[in-house]
């Protein structure tokens, strides 16, 4: 899913340290890039770290050792830095009630762009955008507490992608969602990854197979692997360590002793080729 049309932006962390008021160290060395409209993805168990990576990286709790670099340029903590800095790079948190504030869909998407002095004729055009992007123009004067939860992801995505910002962080984006919803979570991250990097951190091995195009593993504030897909998949000690669970085609093709599928799909239609053929 990469685009090397998009050139050689960057976004790097590198010694990453961060640890807690508690004396807990949470973020032990982290390292990690994403470029050129990639979908990169971390993954690990609950308090692994993976939030607080995140929170790191969009300058909302301040590190202490390690940089964070953005297209050659390191992230400062004064107001006007990172206020340049959250332009080009955005976060979509797990819960979107976190980030939702205003009573309709097209004001809520809006208010980022209006706070920032753009005119009301690009605000409509970039919210208008953004929301056809995010599979939620339907919704656009929908008031927010009739918009289910699923509904509201895609609100909360639509407003990242209105701000055009480089690089996009996505916590837990399947969290709480039905089936239906995660099909078009799918297709929402595919359109973006056209004109976006994203950075996404899931539990969800099933969307994180189908979808990443390169893998951290994130185990007791470190991380333990970074790979392809099918170099993370391989590996099962490690999906065991980070307390994890292989994604079903991988399973299937283990069981099998055959190659890895790319995605559910193109094991359903080998499957089907196989048992055709073996009738």
């Amino acid at each position: 899913m990469e685009n090397s049309q998009l050139g050689d932006y960057m976004l790097e962390v590198k010694n990453l340290e961060y640890t807690y008021e508690s004396g807990k160290k949470v973020l032990d060395g982290i390292s990690l890039s994403t470029k050129n409209g990639a979908i990169t993805m971390v993954i690990g168990e609950n308090g692994a770290g993976k939030t607080t990576l995140f929170k790191n990286i969009l300058g909302l709790l301040k590190r202490d050792k390690g940089d964070i670099i953005v297209d050659g340029e390191e992230l400062r903590y004064d107001k006007k830095s990172l206020l340049n800095y959250r332009k080009n790079v955005t976060m979509v948190f797990q819960d979107p009630d976190n980030q939702i504030f205003y009573s309709n869909v097209f004001d809520d998407t809006a208010f980022t762009l209006r706070n920032l002095g753009f005119d009301e004729e690009t605000v409509k055009e970039r919210v208008d955008n953004a929301l056809r992007s995010a599979n939620a123009y339907e919704l656009k004067e929908m008031p927010v507490h009739f918009l289910s939860y699923g509904q509201k992801k895609r609100v909360a995505i639509a407003s990242a992608i209105a701000l055009g910002a480089q690089y996009i962080l996505m916590d837990e984006p399947t969290a709480g969602l039905d089936p239906v919803s995660i099909g078009i979570l799918k297709k929402t991250i595919s359109s973006i990854a056209k004109n976006s990097s994203l950075l996404i951190s899931t539990h969800d091995m099933e969307f994180c197979y189908e979808m990443a195009d390169y893998i951290y593993v994130v185990k007791d504030a470190k991380i333990i692997k970074e790979g392809s897909k099918y170099e993370i998949f391989k590996d099962e000690d490690v999906i065991k360590r980070a307390n994890q669970e292989l994604p079903l085609c991988v399973r299937v093709a283990n069981a099998l002793g055959v190659d890895f599928f790319d995605n559910n799909d193109q094991m359903i239609e080998e499957l089907k080729a196989y048992a055709k053929h073996s009738s």
